[in-house]
């Protein structure tokens, strides 16, 4: 049995892994999938201090709390980069990181940096589409059903983890096993930066058709990716 952990990305909370999550523990799988701080069901308590440090604390006592040991640590957008830093702080924990279509920024760099798009305003607790705009741009790939799904759950997303320039020199100094995932149909971290994140920590590059949301649209193709890493030892 593995011990999968799932971290979301922006304008999301755990309920976007939910049916991923099913397949993974119909195969005998422990599979948490938690929301971080200000957002999904966690929005209602959004305000001023909530930064990458304190979300990858967030995942990081996760690990301790549960008593988690050898986790596959799967990160999406910018999931990528709270994974990084709870990587950092739970190094004896983890077995496995796995980024799927996530953004991994070096020191200095931000979202902003990485996509190339003007930073969001500093004032903004949040930043986000509104709902006619979330089907339309962030869910657009998905069918017609799922798609209202999502909608009916988007959140808009805490701005300081993601805007602020990180610093995660201590994960970029240290050996990790490493998958990175890209997803063709997204432009969103670009390519070469899910590349660079390969290349720079010696890990698998691999590609997936599909949108920014393979864990709804292509749940069993990015199943089927997760489970092949259970027996899979450094």
């Amino acid at each position: 049995m593995a011990t999968y952990v799932l971290v979301h990305g922006s304008w999301q909370g755990g309920w976007v892994w939910k049916p991923l999550a099913a397949r993974l523990r119909a195969a005998g799988h422990l599979v948490y999938h938690p929301t971080l701080d200000g957002c999904g069901e966690r929005s209602h308590a959004l305000r001023e201090g909530i930064t990458l440090d304190t979300q990858g604390h967030e995942i990081a006592g996760l690990l301790f709390y549960e008593d988690l040991t050898d986790v596959i640590l799967v990160g999406t957008s910018s999931g990528g980069m709270v994974v990084a830093r709870a990587a950092e702080l739970a190094r004896d924990r983890i077995r496995r990181l796995v980024f799927v279509d996530a953004l991994v920024p070096i020191p200095g760099e931000s979202t902003s940096i990485i996509n190339n798009r003007q930073p969001y305003d500093r004032n903004d607790l949040a930043y986000g589409l509104q709902p006619e705009q979330a089907s339309e741009r962030a869910f657009a790939d998905l069918e017609p059903v799922l798609r209202a799904w999502a909608v009916a759950r988007y959140t808009r997303h805490p701005r300081a983890p993601t805007e602020e320039p990180v610093d995660l020199r201590d994960f970029w100094s240290q050996p990790w096993q490493v998958d990175v995932l890209n997803c063709k149909r997204s432009g969103a971290p670009p390519e070469a930066h899910q590349r660079r994140t390969a290349e720079r920590l010696g890990g698998a590059y691999r590609e997936i058709d599909s949108g920014h949301y393979p864990m709804l649209s292509n749940t069993d193709e990015l199943a089927d990716y997760l489970l092949s890493m259970a027996e899979v030892r450094a």
